[in-house]
């Protein structure tokens, strides 16, 4: 027998009390009985995205409110800057072209943050541009992007506004939308929220629903529009995904009895452990700056193939975790710390790298000095 331990960046763990929720017998959407656990919901994302706007909850992944957020807000020809640090960052790029929106891109080495200054000058140069979008965390580097700093640049241009992917930060770190002047704020059910693949999240300004009114990009089940009438009467435009509806207003029960500051706080712990553990066993980051506190990219050490550590990790002590996308494809393996995670989910995962690489052949550092660092990052909280 061998026991398995999710620590991907997507999906993650679900805990046993949302599982529980989830199993109760299913309940028509439309009767009495589903109002409320929409009543529940609905005041737990605005606790969680730190908003007084309604959060529209539709099923589909974390891009299906990635496409709610571009084609609701604008019109083909539109310009839209995409900042562009990783996988995710390309995909607003893709969804933009599908769209007939122009996208300007921003291109972020991989890696890096993004430069604010380098976005502050294209948006002097072009008042016509609509809006920025962006990733809090980019899931493929590990990456923090400032967040906060965008939202200063846009602050006073009421046609531009900002989208922000938080799909692996919302619930990890503090990104209060309406006191950061967000406009668009997107998370999805797999990741902080620690429920199955299936709802996004999105909550959107008042600033971005008057843009709605002139946007002319086509939209259908996710008019976004349209689930606002509907949630504001207790009810859903279209058929919702009943179960994780009632699994999340579990979960958000759970974050809401931690608390926003505890819940910062044990992400902080948890990733800081997670990098020393890694620097104490001779292995380095790949965020250069700006880590994020959802997940880990792990640089694999010169001469082991980041994919075969991966796989490794898997097949041999059942810790699922992921490996490098596209250019980074066996150069990093990555590790999540973010939802329902605490201490021993980082030591199995700072250990089971360390047993894995002896196992390859790393001489880097001894067995267990990665596990010593993260131990001593835990003790000390």
């Amino acid at each position: 027998m061998k026991k398995q331990y999710l620590l991907a960046p997507g999906p993650t763990p679900v805990p046993p009390e949302v599982l529980l929720a989830m199993s109760a017998p299913m309940i028509h959407h439309r009767s009495p009985d589903f109002i409320p656990v929409i009543q529940k919901v609905r005041a737990g994302l605005k606790w969680l995205f730190q908003t007084s706007q309604e959060v529209i909850t539709v099923a589909g992944s974390g891009t299906a409110g990635m496409e709610a957020s571009m084609t609701n807000f604008l019109s083909p020809g539109d310009k839209v800057i995409a900042v562009n640090g990783g996988k995710f960052g390309e995909r607003w790029l893709k969804i933009a072209k599908a769209y007939g929106v122009t996208p300007i891109e921003v291109t972020v080495p991989w890696g890096d943050s993004v430069d604010l200054s380098q976005v502050e000058k294209i948006l002097a140069g072009d008042p016509a541009i609509k809006a920025i979008y962006v990733q809090a965390s980019e899931t493929s580097t590990g990456v923090w992007h400032d967040i906060q700093g965008l939202a200063r640049l846009t602050a006073g241009r009421e046609q531009t506004i900002l989208v922000v992917d938080a799909i692996t930060a919302l619930g990890v770190v503090n990104i209060p939308m309406d006191q950061w002047g967000i406009d668009v704020l997107i998370t999805g059910s797999q990741k902080a929220l620690m429920l199955p693949p299936g709802l996004a999240c999105i909550a959107v300004s008042e600033k971005a629903w008057s843009l709605s009114q002139t946007a002319k990009c086509p939209r259908f089940y996710l008019d976004l529009k349209r689930e606002k009438d509907n949630i504001l009467k207790d009810s859903n435009a279209w058929t919702p995904a009943v179960s994780l509806w009632i699994g999340l207003a579990k979960s958000l029960e759970m974050m809401q009895a931690e608390g926003l500051d505890k819940l910062f706080a044990r992400h902080r712990l948890l990733a800081r452990a997670t990098r020393e553990g890694v620097r104490g066993f001779g292995l380095s980051i790949f965020a250069r700056q700006t880590p994020s506190d959802a997940l880990t990219a792990i640089v694999a050490p010169e001469g082991f193939d980041g994919e075969a550590i991966y796989k490794n990790l898997r097949s041999q002590y059942g810790i699922t975790g992921a490996g490098g996308q596209d250019q980074l494809k066996g150069k990093v393996f990555r590790v999540s710390h973010m939802g329902y995670a605490d201490t021993f989910d980082i030591i199995t995962a700072i250990s089971g790298i360390e047993m894995v690489l002896a196992r390859m052949g790393y001489k880097g550092a001894p067995l267990g000095s990665g596990v010593a660092k993260a131990q001593e990052v835990l003790i000390q909280g």
